[in-house]
């Protein structure tokens, strides 16, 4: 399972930003949900990803988590903030003052609590997961050779 994450772990990454990327684009011209402030963070974060992640994993280089890890990280922040202003009343201001789209608003609500931040929260945490897990077994293998 090691050596399984390690050699496709760039791979399942990539298909989570593409997904997500694609997900994003389906939301905004299929649907015609506009994005708020909020939601245009969180695609700087993800859109550069499919290329990095695509790149990396075309190209072997299991390196680029230095890079990629600190972006999911920040999407995990700026998704988590997000997703806790349209939930909570903690940052209830914050998500109504966010613009001329307010982020507080929520074009879905599946099962209650799936809305799009939610997705993107999920998206950016799984990316992280894999990042780890891919830099943590090179690491190891790197030890033992």
């Amino acid at each position: 399972m090691r050596q399984f994450m390690r050699e496709n772990g760039l791979y399942l990454a990539w298909v989570v930003a593409v997904v997500a990327t694609l997900g994003s684009l389906y939301f905004s011209e299929v649907m015609k949900f506009f994005p708020c402030k909020l939601c245009w963070y969180q695609r700087i974060l993800m859109y550069p990803q499919v290329i990095l992640l695509g790149l990396a994993a075309v190209r072997k280089d299991y390196g680029q988590s230095l890079y990629v890890l600190p972006i999911s990280s920040l999407g995990i922040a700026m998704s988590t903030f997000h997703y806790l202003s349209q939930k909570t009343s903690w940052f209830e201001k914050a998500g109504a003052s966010c613009g001329i789209i307010p982020c507080n608003i929520e074009y879905i609500n599946w099962f209650g609590f799936v809305t799009i931040p939610f997705l993107a929260l999920i998206a950016f945490i799984l990316i992280t997961v894999l990042q780890a897990i891919v830099f943590i077994g090179v690491r190891n293998a790197r030890k033992t050779a």
